[in-house]
């Protein structure tokens, strides 16, 4: 099954989301601070292997010489932050309007490789799990370097939209559940969703995530004509999960799609907040590197 998969990659494809993500990552780093858990005012505390990836200021150059192995300066406030990536890859996130460049799947898929690229140049292991995606959606175990990273743009290139979260939400209840167990304290997760048939229980189960010392940040992923709705006249709407079909005056149902769309938001980040996650809201028509910014802003606490 894995070789058949591989055997329909677009490699094309593939090479394009490779550069897309190291631009969107190169773009994050430009003109931000160095990590905090890096620097020569921190206490040495010995050594570990080199892994590809790893920042080569840090290289010990002298250990070089005399045990001939690359070996990486520790500090003792350096410690591993694992990301854990959920990307919602179900029916809804194939929409895309005249307006957006890219499908909300793609806008996801390069948010996602941008952040593991982020990742392993900061030293921090990766995983990947996926949401619908259908047979090509295979989640990836936690992992460091750059193999990890390509590893994701593989495993993000054969991804499709495909699949539904269910009459009651059950896929995503037990994706989530899987996730929570084998996610270690300290890890930070980044769930990439458009959260339109998350449900109910979705704010619940999202906030979740952010407990037994975890944190969580979940990126809204809309298109905009979902973020703005600017249709005029009679239309008719069609969900992009299940048969529903809703023929309605787009000028008069503005205010209360609008309304109904922040209650929803409102709903995500209260729910959040109460374990110190955040929600980030992404438009497919917005620049991606301004996107991971907002997470990594998220995730250190400050205003996204």
């Amino acid at each position: 099954m894995r070789r058949s998969l591989l055997q329909q990659l677009d490699w094309a494809a593939l090479g394009r989301l490779r550069l897309a993500a190291r631009r969107v990552a190169d773009g994050v780093w430009v003109g931000t601070h160095e990590s905090r858990r890096r620097g020569a005012g921190l206490e040495f505390a010995g050594h570990r292997s080199y892994v590809p990836g790893d920042d080569l200021r840090w290289l010990d150059q002298r250990a070089l010489l005399r045990h001939e192995r690359l070996l990486i300066k520790q500090f003792e406030t350096e410690t591993e932050r694992p990301l854990r990536l959920v990307v919602d890859a179900t029916a809804s996130m194939g929409f895309r309007s005249e307006q957006a460049s890219s499908s909300k799947l793609d806008f996801a898929a390069l948010i996602a490789a941008a952040l593991t690229r982020v990742a392993v140049r900061s030293g921090d292991p990766v995983g990947i799990d996926f949401l619908g995606g259908g047979a090509a959606a295979e989640s990836l175990p936690v992992a460091g370097g750059l193999e990890a990273f390509e590893r994701a743009l593989v495993q993000l290139s054969l991804v499709e939209p495909a699949g539904h979260l269910g009459e009651r939400g059950a896929e995503l209840e037990n994706t989530l559940n899987a996730v929570g167990r084998r996610t270690v304290r300290g890890s930070l997760i980044i769930v990439i969703s458009d959260l339109l048939e998350f449900g109910d229980s979705g704010p619940r189960l999202l906030a979740m995530l952010g407990t037994a010392g975890r944190q969580v940040v979940v990126a809204q992923i809309l298109d905009p004509l979902e973020a703005l709705f600017p249709l005029e006249g009679p239309v008719r709407l069609k969900a992009s999960e299940g048969p529903l079909e809703v023929e309605t005056n787009a000028s008069l149902a503005r205010a209360g799609y609008l309304e109904a769309l922040a209650a929803l938001q409102a709903r995500f980040r209260e729910a959040l907040r109460i374990h110190g996650g955040e929600l980030v809201i992404c438009r497919t028509d917005a620049d991606p590197v301004r996107a991971v910014r907002s997470l990594l802003r998220a995730a250190e606490g400050r205003s996204a």
